[in-house]
């Protein structure tokens, strides 16, 4: 489940409009809109469709642990994905870190 704030800071990760995700979700605008500034809260489908739509432009919803809140992030792309398993490939073996 995700909030009205998170659905918007989703929004603008991913940077699209109500409209488009009104469109991407077969939400209405309004109930979005309503949605995110607090005002009503949809069904939990309606909030189901929404996430959804948002994941599938490339938001990943982190939920909350121990003290840390919820939040969103971006997805990491195919090129950002492979550069990151290069970086990691090229420390050598592992060892322990102690230094003497």
């Amino acid at each position: 489940m995700i909030t009205g704030p998170l659905c918007g800071a989703a929004r603008a990760l991913v940077e699209i409009s109500r409209d488009k995700l009104a469109n991407n979700s077969k939400i209405n605008e309004r109930v979005i809109e309503l949605f995110e500034r607090g005002i009503d809260i949809p069904d939990d489908e309606t909030i189901d469709a929404i996430r959804a739509a948002l994941e599938e432009l490339g938001a990943v919803f982190i939920p909350e642990e121990g003290s840390q809140g919820v939040g969103v992030r971006l997805k990491f792309n195919q090129s950002v994905t492979k550069r990151l398993g290069i970086l990691e490939s090229e420390g050598g073996i592992t060892a322990k870190d102690d230094v003497p």
